[in-house]
């Protein structure tokens, strides 16, 4: 059953018992809402900028987006995480309330695993980046490196061949500080969706529990809706048997009324 049923079908309860929100619980759920608002803007943003990876359009300033927007996600989710835990212990809730715990756990349930894809999307180009990198590092990649120069003069041949060498060492060394940098980006972006997962199985347990008192919150709405339905039905039926019986009462009044005059009109004209 959906939100919008169960809260139609306890709408007129709920007017009716008067209740009234905890400001706490309205507060902290106000701005877990706003985060995981945030949460998923961010998180298109970031998916904007792991599309361009391994792409013409990949810079050092793209993948600077995507490292530091990676680090603020994960301290998002952790945050939003903690205050959905402090939010499923908070007791005696009215039943609006716990349709509004609910939906605070799904919604963030949800970014949570669309965040786990964008990083997931980020790890496989991280990894064939780096693929590419040592493949380009290979020998057979160098080779040929000083080719070319063997009509020039002899002091000229020198210079140009330790040039040839200097030149993609330099080239070399840069690459590899490359590599491991980014090798280095991939095990943060394994570790932080390692740490996710662990999040991800917790809100999920939330969501599960939440719904199974939901569940029970909904079959018990439907039994009162079905008792109140059949209560009225009840009295309506013992409304028309009140009304009948007071119409053959009536008609038995008559009756004897009827009788009792001609026994007294026999009396007096005998």
């Amino acid at each position: 059953m959906s939100y919008d049923q169960l809260s139609s079908l306890e709408s007129g309860t709920a007017s009716r018992g008067g209740y009234s929100d905890d400001p706490g619980f309205k507060q902290l759920q106000t701005e877990l809402m706003n985060k995981v608002l945030g949460l998923r803007r961010n998180i298109s943003k970031l998916s904007s900028d792991v599309d361009l990876l391994g792409t013409r359009r990949d810079t050092p300033r793209v993948r600077e987006r995507v490292h530091d927007l990676l680090e603020k996600l994960r301290e998002t989710c952790k945050d939003i995480g903690q205050g959905v835990k402090k939010l499923q212990t908070w007791e005696d809730l009215t039943k609006q309330q716990k349709y509004d715990q609910t939906r605070v756990s799904t919604d963030f349930q949800n970014a949570l695993q669309e965040f786990q894809e964008v990083q997931r999307r980020a790890l496989e180009k991280e990894r064939a980046s780096v693929t590419a990198a040592r493949a380009a590092q290979s020998p057979e990649a160098l080779e040929g490196a000083g080719t070319g120069d063997e009509h020039l003069p002899g002091q000229q041949q020198l210079q140009q061949q330790e040039l040839a060498r200097l030149a993609p060492q330099d080239e070399v060394d840069f690459q590899e500080a490359l590599i491991i940098e980014r090798e280095e980006e991939i095990r943060n972006i394994e570790q932080g969706v390692g740490d996710l997962n662990v999040l991800f199985r917790q809100v999920a347990q939330i969501v599960s529990e939440q719904g199974e008192q939901l569940t029970s919150i909904a079959d018990n709405v439907e039994d009162v809706r079905d008792d109140t339905r059949g209560a009225q039905v009840e009295l309506t039926h013992a409304a028309r048997h009140q009304k009948a019986a007071r119409n053959k009462g009536c008609c038995l009044m008559l009756i004897l009324a009827v009788i009792l005059t001609i026994v007294l009109l026999a009396i007096f004209i005998d």
